[in-house]
Parts: C-alpha cells; structure tokens; sequence
C-alpha cells in the first residue's frame, strides 16, 4: 500500500536563472533525496520518476530539481561551474523543510551533487549513472569528484554503462548498487533476463536500503 503522493511545484530564482523543484511529499518525512537530472534530458528520467514514485511511502520526500538551463527551454547544458551556481541557489528550498537532504543526481547531476556536498551540508549523496568517464575515454577519469565527497555516497550504476561500468569504478569510501544490464540510462534490453521493471527496483530497493542505514 503506497500514500497517495500530491505533486507541488516550485520556481527558484538563482544566480543562474530560474529553477523548478517538483515535490513527491511523504506524509511523515523523515529524510528530503534533492535529485537532478543529467545534460542530455529532464525529469522525465525513468529512474528520476521511480523515485519520486516508490519512496514517499517510506518517509522520504523525493524533490526532482530542474536546472535553470532545462526551465529556459535550452538544448545543451552550461559548464560544471553554472550547474554548480544553479545548485547552490536552489539548496535553501531543499534544506527548508527542516530535514536532512540527501543531495542526488544522474550523470551531470550526480557530478554537481558530489562537488558541492561538503559545502552546502548535504546528508549524504546519491549519485545516479555517475559518468566515469567520457565513453571510450577511461583515460579521462572523474573519480576525483566521486570520492571528494566527503559524505556517505551511494552510486547505482548501469551493468553496460558505457560511462563507465561498475568494474572500472575505484575503490572508496562508497557503496555501490549495480543495475544488471543497465545503460546509461538504465535502459536494458528487450533480451537481458531482467526485464525493465526489474531493473527499476533494483535501483528503488538499493536506494531504500541505503537510506535506511543512513539514520
């Protein structure tokens, strides 16, 4: 049995332009998962619309951030700095509840999630189809940002990713969900023995279970 979840809808003026911020309110909240989308796509994400789906029956409040870049209509997002900037300004709605936040994103969200962890004080961070690296590029590493966090991290990785597959991620203080057969996009396919609703609850079971242990 799931509560029945009320969508609300709030714009943020920042430093960058203007944000949005969709709430899926759990009726007795006792954490807020701030989660963004990656550069290629919105809050349509099907692991975005998972969340916001499957954890306000269990206490946390799913807050799915829009960009200002994604508001205004625009095709290609800005540099890490501005995505950064936008973050940062849309943080005081995100902390306002009163609750622990958990800062999360996929890809280009999940790298803006770990840089600004530490200084915006967020409980801990999600990092969703984290891109290692730029496909066929391993030499180009982002594994700096990953374990510069500085809080309790969880990544949840596609199988197939081709950003970077759970087998090429270093060792670090994080955990790790693998999805099997998953892509960047968590997409698996119509062959894989898991099929795609499969493979949404691996990613819905893994984050539960690691924001339970998170206290």
């Amino acid at each position: 049995m799931t509560d029945h979840v009320t969508e609300i809808i709030e714009t943020i003026d920042t430093d960058a332009g203007t944000a949005r911020v969709t709430w899926h309110r759990a009726s007795k909240a006792r954490l807020v998962l701030a989660v963004s989308h990656g550069a290629g796509g919105g809050i349509e994400a099907r692991d975005l619309r998972a969340l916001a789906a499957g954890l306000p029956a269990h206490g946390v409040s799913v807050a799915l951030v829009e960009q200002p870049w994604r508001v205004a209509g625009r095709k290609l997002a800005p540099a890490p700095k501005t995505l950064d900037l936008g973050w940062r300004g849309i943080w005081p709605v995100l902390v306002k509840p009163g609750l622990p936040v958990i800062a999360g994103g996929r890809s280009a969200g999940a790298r803006v999630a770990c840089r600004t962890a530490t200084e915006l004080g967020a409980h801990a961070v999600l990092a969703l189809s984290f891109p290692l690296h730029p496909p066929g590029r391993p030499e180009k590493s982002r594994a700096g940002e990953l374990l510069g966090a500085g809080v309790p991290t969880l990544v949840v990785q596609g199988g197939n990713d081709p950003f970077g597959r759970p087998e090429e991620f270093p060792e670090g203080a994080y955990e790790l969900v693998e999805v099997p057969y998953g892509d960047h996009g968590f997409a698996v396919p119509k062959r894989a023995p898991v099929d795609q609703d499969q493979a949404l609850n691996v990613i819905t079971d893994g984050v539960l279970k690691w924001t339970s242990s998170l206290g």
